[in-house]
């Protein structure tokens, strides 16, 4: 079986593969034609965020099984592509954590002391002393956004340096962070008495230019912003206009939207900005560490159909896989479900197995719940492995309970939640042998197919609601693919589950939250 490897990898996990008897073909730099010609015979892919794997790529992989990443960011991937072709995709999460929170702390320290700026200048010949004065950090205070495990050891060293620590992050509650010393707190607060501000969140539709124009103007006068997570989470026409101003004192930049950044950007002739090629996890030993980890994962699979670290399959046998695939994808859904509209930070889950589901062996499925409802907002960095340890980090307790009894059919998955604005209960079953359905949400009996572009929506049950609904959605040109109602007929309110050919737009959903008798619009991603 041959082994196609199209970005540098450690000489280290090159031979893990070779040893174990495989083919290795190892090709980096390769255009897309290129790789759509080299990977027809291979049987496994290796990158890292240098390729980008698109659903032509995997189409092209005619004989491809798997997809390995060495590191954690999967956002080159096209996920959906090898779901459809069964392509177990694996990344190596937590291999190169250390590495990106020390680069972290470096970037913010050049920043404080203008190091780079300084360095240039002696080298150039001059001694400009007065030019280059910096700030101390001691004292100061760092506002991160986002606590998972690359933010919270920023912070734990932060703390160590002196610094004052507080938080955003909507999914880890109070209690968890005041155990790290931390202080959580509002977004808007942190950007009003932060000095530093750090990002360590994943790019999804929500953080998607969190720190845009206005952000800025609610940040203290002279802040400085540190950036080694994700590109185009912060706009960087914004961040230009905020550092000519003087709003920002400085920046620092390890990613950007569009890598390898255009010589041209503005963001790169700014002496109040400082940047380094996307090297964040870029050590000999996490390198190393990802080589080998992978390596050993793709081996595994490969000869012995052992799966471990893999976002779409969970660690099974082939022949367990297929009989519970069925039940995980429910499981999964659920949690997706779940946490998009649950409010607040998830605190604990309840899952309760009933009729036939109660005789399974229920680990897996349990797994695959909790990596469905972490996923929305940790999303390549939980995975089926490791989804009850990065719910423990967050102190969410999870609790699984069985029963064979149940009233309307024969297995069901309930799942209940508390989280710091209340409760909420959603079940679901499978229809058939494999489809799976949600049917009830909090007090609301329904029959919805959870799937693709979805607005969740609470209203009050009178006559011409949902008609404006629909209305409101064909001026924006969003296609209602499938609707779903759950009533309440005592306290005259519905909950509707509507599936779209497109997600809908911003502009779509102020519209409808405005619109008379609806209380409530979320989009959902399933």
């Amino acid at each position: 079986m041959k082994v196609l490897i199209s970005d540098p990898l450690s000489e280290e996990g090159i031979s893990i593969l070779r040893e174990a008897g495989l083919e290795v073909i190892y090709k980096t730099g390769l255009s897309p034609e290129e790789l759509k010609r080299e990977i027809e015979e291979a049987s496994a892919l290796i990158i890292r965020s240098g390729t980008k794997v698109t659903r032509e790529i995997i189409e092209a992989g005619k004989h491809l099984k798997v997809i390995g990443r060495a590191g954690t960011g999967l956002d080159n991937v096209d996920l959906q592509a090898a779901n459809e072709r069964g392509i177990v995709v694996m990344n190596v999460p937590g291999g190169n954590t250390l590495s990106a929170a020390e680069h972290t702390l470096a970037m913010l320290l050049a920043l404080a002391r203008r190091i780079p700026q300084a360095n240039n200048s002696v080298k150039n010949g001059l001694w400009e002393r007065k030019k280059f004065m910096g700030v101390e950090i001691n004292g100061k205070i760092l506002g991160i956004i986002g606590l998972g495990r690359i933010g919270s050891i920023v912070a734990e060293r932060a703390l160590c340096l002196q610094m004052k620590v507080i938080a955003y992050d909507p999914f880890v509650t109070p209690e968890a962070a005041s155990k790290r010393g931390i202080e959580l707190v509002s977004l808007d607060e942190l950007y009003a008495k932060a000095n530093f501000i750090t990002i360590h969140t994943p790019l999804t539709k929500e953080t998607y230019h969190l720190l845009n124009k206005e952000a800025f103007s609610k940040m203290k006068e002279g802040v400085y912003i540190i950036n080694c997570a994700r590109g185009g989470i912060i706009d960087e026409e914004a961040l230009l206009e905020a550092i000519n101003s003087g709003k920002v004192a400085g920046a620092a930049l390890d990613v950007f939207e569009k890598e390898p950044v255009p010589p041209e950007h503005p963001l790169l002739h700014s002496d109040k900005v400082i940047v380094t090629p996307h090297l964040g996890a870029s050590t000999i030993e996490a390198q190393k560490v990802v080589a080998v980890e992978i390596a050993k994962q793709v081996v595994d699979y490969l000869l012995h159909g052992i799966v471990r670290n893999a976002v779409n399959v969970p660690s099974l046998s082939a022949e367990l896989l297929k009989t519970l695939q069925p039940v995980l994808n429910l499981a999964e859904k659920l949690g997706l479900l779940s946490a998009q509209i649950s409010e607040g930070a998830i605190e604990e889950i309840e899952i309760t197995f009933k009729g036939e589901l109660a005789k399974l062996d229920t680990k897996p499925v349990t797994l695959a719940l909790v990596k469905g409802l972490l996923t929305p907002f940790l999303k390549e960095d939980v995975n089926y492995v490791n989804a009850l340890f990065r719910a423990k980090e967050r102190n969410i307790k999870v609790m699984e309970a069985k029963t064979e009894e149940t009233e309307d059919f024969t297995s069901l998955i309930s799942l209940k939640i508390k989280h710091t604005q209340g409760e909420a209960l959603v079940e679901g079953t499978l229809f058939g042998k494999s489809e799976p359905r949600i049917v009830r949400i909090n007090g609301f009996r329904l029959d919805a197919l959870p799937e693709g572009h979805m607005l969740y929506i609470f209203n009050e049950d009178k006559p011409g609601v949902i008609g404006r609904i629909g209305t409101i959605l064909g001026k924006y040109k969003l296609n209602i693919a499938r609707m779903y109602v759950g009533q309440d007929p005592w306290k005259k309110r519905n909950v509707i589950l509507l599936s779209l050919d497109t997600p809908p737009t911003k502009e779509a959903l102020e519209e409808l939250s405005h619109e008379e008798s609806v209380y409530l619009v979320k989009t959902l991603e399933i």
